[in-house]
C-alpha cells in the first residue's frame, strides 16, 4: 500500500512538473531580451476618420507602459525597436436595433490596420500583420443629444481596447 501511495505521488509530481505550456496571457513575452525601448511614432491614417491615428497612438502608448515593462519613445531613432503602423480602415455597423423606434441600439466596430514591430539595428521583424482587425460591439445611446456628447468617450474606449489586443499580439506574437 505505501509502494502504491509513493507511485502514485511520484506521478502527480512528475506530471506536474511537466507543464503543458500554458501561460497567463498578457505575461509572456516572445521579444529579444535586447528589447529595452519600443519607439512608438504615430500611425498613418488612410481613412476619413478624423484624429483616429493620434487616439489609438495614445492608447497604444499608454498599454505599452501600463502592461509591459519597456520604456516607450516616440522617436524611432532611440528606440531598440520601432512599432510602425497604418490604419486602413474603420467601420461601424449595426447590430442590434431597438424595436420600437428602428433605431441601432448595439454597433460592431471594425478596425483594419498594418502593423510592423522592427527592430532598429538589424532591420528583424519581431511582429508583422498586414491585416490586424480589431473589433468590438459597442452600446449607441438612442437620444440624439447624448449622442454626441457619447462620441469622444466611445472612441476613448474603442481606442483602449484596440491598444490591449494590439501591445498583446505585439509582445505575445499572436
Amino acid at each position: 500500500m505505501t509502494a502504491r501511495k509513493v507511485l502514485c505521488g511520484v506521478m502527480i509530481l512528475a506530471a506536474s512538473a511537466s507543464g503543458c505550456g500554458y501561460r497567463v496571457a498578457g505575461r509572456s513575452n516572445s521579444l529579444p531580451k535586447s528589447i529595452r525601448v519600443i519607439a512608438v511614432p504615430a500611425l498613418e491614417n488612410k481613412t476619413t476618420s478624423y484624429r483616429i491615428e493620434q487616439r489609438l497612438t495614445t492608447a497604444t502608448v499608454h498599454e505599452f507602459l501600463a502592461k509591459t515593462s519597456y520604456r516607450v519613445v516616440p522617436d524611432p531613432a532611440n528606440g531598440d525597436a520601432v512599432l510602425h503602423g497604418k490604419v486602413l480602415s474603420v467601420e461601424a455597423a449595426p447590430l442590434l436595433f431597438d424595436t420600437a423606434t428602428g433605431r441601432a441600439t448595439t454597433m460592431l466596430v471594425t478596425v483594419k490596420c498594418e502593423i510592423t514591430l522592427e527592430e532598429r539595428e538589424t532591420g528583424k521583424i519581431l511582429y508583422h500583420a498586414d491585416n490586424f482587425l480589431f473589433r468590438n460591439q459597442y452600446e449607441v445611446s438612442t437620444d440624439v443629444k447624448s449622442f454626441f456628447e457619447e462620441q469622444d468617450p466611445a472612441l476613448d474606449r474603442l481606442a483602449q481596447d484596440f491598444a490591449a489586443r494590439l501591445v498583446a499580439a505585439v509582445t505575445e506574437n499572436y
